[in-house]
């Protein structure tokens, strides 16, 4: 089965169930062992990305990532092509409940979106990390076109690869404590959630939290994960 045809199965009535009730929604396996694998390969091939982060130098954590460029590999594209007609809809749903712009039912105009604004580099992201590093809690924004949901697909076996290196997702309520989710993956699974700001029906109707998302500390081994991200950077 190809990577088009297991997005094609997802059940996307319940994931956007999922998302409107919390913000996240596992997908299940996206991707295989040998794809997993194959994808962990690339992170040495420079040819492959447009840029390196060393999360130390700017305060993000401990650990580093790199951004693809383009073209991107077959895996990455397919995800990030299959996926987005079916978050469309949901996305559309919170901009009309957000009172916000619409997104396109297809990536392709939303990169043409994007460009107008000036954002022209590809936001897929491999990210790695080694014993006693962790991602501190942030949101992926690159400029004023920001599609309000991503893709995250674990790489490696949480127990066998690594231990520790939980997903963890934040929500910022008005006038309300926060709420923490620690978020269980396995190797090839995936999980969608909210980038920024979604919508939460109130008994005055709906208001915004904002959500945040992050790594705990990885207590040995490595992990990596892919990051598909739909809008572009500036």
């Amino acid at each position: 089965m190809t990577v088009e045809q297991r997005i094609a199965k997802l059940d996307w009535q319940r994931l956007g169930a999922e998302l409107d009730a919390r913000g996240f929604a596992c997908t299940g396996p996206l991707l295989t062992v040998r794809e997993c694998a194959a994808v962990v390969g690339l992170y040495d091939d420079t040819e492959r990305f447009r840029s390196r982060v060393v999360m130390s130098a700017h305060g993000f954590g401990r650990g580093e990532y790199k951004y693809f460029d383009y073209p991107l590999p077959a895996t990455v594209e397919a995800l990030r092509r299959s996926a987005y007609p079916g978050l469309a809809p949901i996305a559309n749903g919170w901009a009309a409940r957000m009172n916000v712009t619409p997104f396109p039912d297809d990536l392709d105009a939303l990169h043409a979106a994007c460009r107008e604004q000036g954002q022209t580099r590809p936001t897929p992201l491999l990210l790695r990390y080694g014993a006693g590093d962790e991602n501190c809690l942030h949101q992926d924004l690159y400029g004023a076109v920001a599609f309000p949901l991503q893709l995250a697909v674990l790489l490696n076996q949480p127990g066998d690869d690594f231990e520790g290196g939980e997903l963890v997702l934040t929500e910022q309520r008005p006038r309300m404590q926060s709420r923490v989710e620690v978020v269980p993956l396995g190797r090839g699974e995936g999980v969608i959630f909210a980038v920024h700001d979604r919508p939460v029906a109130g008994t005055r109707g709906d208001y915004r939290v904002k959500m945040r998302h992050g790594v705990s500390r990885i207590r040995s081994g490595r992990r990596h994960t892919l990051g598909v991200i739909f809008h572009e950077a500036a």
